[in-house]
């Protein structure tokens, strides 16, 4: 990783829960910001947790968030927005017009609003996708640690799915609202190298991150069968992969 950086007093350290399945961390919104800077050719370091004293430092009491110069910023969203006006749009994104830069938001925010809410559902609410998923989230913490998470942790998402109200509709039905989104997503990459042309914006930062939530995790699930079904976001994902992460 390049740690050349103009204007930078130290380097930004990035809290998250920790690598997984060959990805930067598990949670597909640490791994959206550590994609995003070294796309961007940031330097960095990523800290996952070891205590849940870790999560409850953060500003928002979740991870993603960053310490960059004495400041610290929460929410994947707000810290792209907050790299991109502190050390430029190195990406172009503001040379997408304005039609562009509506359809990159409106995909953002089906996959990280809609799609996100069916693969929660599967490692969390799936017993044999939750015996894989358990180790990786809760593996860091001491055993009073585990025990307290896994019951609190699995309980309050669980309440979540169902108080945004896919937690209400049967197995069949949450996996017919994710495949439609995965579906929408590469109707639209169709051939394209990235989601807005020839060149990577911070959408492909989302997009890799979640689509390989889905197809690279270790157990199955009918997300997992639809998106490689579809090919082309299996080998869209392995593209950034290659780009981005080529030692991995």
């Amino acid at each position: 990783m390049p740690v050349h950086r103009e204007h930078v007093e130290e380097m930004i350290k990035l809290y998250g829960y920790g690598p997984a399945w060959g990805l930067p961390d598990c949670s597909p919104f640490v791994t959206k910001v550590d994609c995003y800077m070294r796309m961007v050719d940031l330097p960095y370091t990523l800290v996952p947790w070891r205590s849940l004293q870790d999560l409850q430092n953060s500003p928002k009491g979740k991870f993603p968030y960053i310490e960059d110069n004495g400041k610290k910023i929460a929410d994947s969203s707000f810290i792209i927005a907050y790299l991109r006006a502190t050390y430029g749009d190195k990406l172009g994104e503001n040379t997408l017009n304005p039609q562009q830069q509506a359809i990159a938001h409106s995909l953002r925010r089906m996959i990280e609003e809609h799609l996100y809410w069916p693969i929660t559902y599967a490692q969390w609410v799936e017993d044999p996708a939750w015996e894989v998923y358990k180790p990786v989230i809760l593996g860091p913490l001491t055993a009073s640690e585990r025990q307290y998470a896994e019951l609190r942790f699995r309980d309050t998402i669980r309440g979540y799915l169902h108080a945004q109200g896919i937690g209400r509709h049967s197995r069949a039905e949450v996996y017919q609202l994710g495949n439609a989104d995965l579906s929408a997503l590469s109707a639209y990459l169709a051939l394209q190298p990235y989601f807005m042309g020839e060149q990577p914006t911070s959408l492909d930062a989302t997009a890799y991150s979640f689509l390989t939530r889905v197809l690279w995790v270790p157990y199955e699930s009918p997300l997992k069968a639809h998106a490689q079904a579809l090919g082309n976001l299996e080998t869209y994902c392995r593209r950034i992969q290659s780009r981005y992460y080529p030692k991995q």
